[in-house]
């Protein structure tokens, strides 16, 4: 029989043992630990047609690998205070330099720059492709009567309608048309009766945006650089994920759409019920295989 004395020296022994195993354990990130936490992910998103759209293509591939994929839609500011603090895990619609400079200002350092997925993030003044003698903003000049003097806006304390307004009298446009603005739905709704019955319109939008895949659309040339410069979308992740997620941080890196490519997902998405928004993304991503193999293949 062992003795007391031995037991609690083995005891002892046993109990530094699994202190020791917990502690290494403790300093991994998620992906070193096993079994289905570490392959939990929260992807935050802001209610942004192009976010919504990305975000629920990820949580369909990610799933397919066996991640348990929590989407949860916040404000801009609350995702990126929240990526500083570690939850959520990956945000996919980080608009720099300008549209989220502040953030990025307060929280970039906290944060992974996981890179660029999409370059032409732009401001537009836009017009059916049946005008077919209006191809720049400095064509509009003697047509305001036939456009009844109106560019067909949206909210009025969009930056998208401030820029417009700056960028009219540019062009010498002042006085000929004044922006009408309202909300986005108004606008696309006025867009799609003048398409349906061929009569011409002219609208701000912006890319990316699902009205580019839906209409038969052209941004006017802008010369003047007036409707400012094209952004950038960048994946950002919180501190530590690239080491607690090099499978996706892979994928992120490798991850790259076209314009088309994305107005094609965002209107399939838009098009599709509400709560249907993953089933859309898996449709998009089945018939688009060979976008899907260039960086989740």
């Amino acid at each position: 029989m062992m003795s007391h004395s031995r037991t609690r020296r083995l005891l002892a022994l046993l109990a530094a043992v699994a202190a020791t195993l917990s502690l290494a354990a403790g300093c991994g990130g998620r992906e070193a630990q096993t079994g289905q936490e570490a392959k939990q992910i929260n992807i935050g998103y802001i209610a942004w047609d192009e976010d919504i759209a990305v975000t629920y293509l990820y949580k369909e591939l990610l799933e397919r690998r066996g991640y348990a994929v929590k989407a949860t839609e916040l404000e801009a500011g609350p995702i990126y205070a929240g990526l500083a603090q570690g939850n959520p895990d990956l945000f996919l619609d980080g608009w720099l330099p300008a549209t989220h400079e502040d953030y990025w200002k307060q929280y970039g350092p906290q944060l992974e720059d996981l890179g660029v997925w999409y370059d032409q993030a732009t401001l537009n003044i836009a017009v059916p492709n049946y005008m077919t003698d209006v191809n720049s903003i400095a064509d509009l000049k003697g047509k305001g009567a036939e456009l009844g003097g109106t560019v067909t806006g949206i909210d009025p304390g969009a930056g998208l309608s401030r820029t417009t307004k700056e960028a009219l009298p540019a062009y010498g446009l002042q006085g000929e048309f004044t922006l009408q603005t309202s909300s986005t739905t108004a606008m696309l709704a006025a867009l799609q009766k003048a398409t349906d019955e061929r009569k011409p319109i002219v609208v701000t939008l912006w890319h990316p945006h699902w009205a580019y895949a839906r209409y038969p659309i052209k941004d006017l040339q802008d010369p003047l650089g007036a409707m400012g410069a094209a952004e950038q979308i960048h994946a950002i992740g919180r501190k530590g994920f690239s080491q607690d997620f090099p499978e996706v941080t892979d994928m992120v890196k490798k991850f790259k759409l076209t314009d088309q490519q994305l107005a094609s997902l965002e209107n399939e998405i838009n098009s599709a019920a509400k709560g249907q928004e993953q089933a859309a993304a898996k449709k998009w991503a089945d018939a688009n295989p060979e976008v899907i193999r260039s960086f989740a293949g």
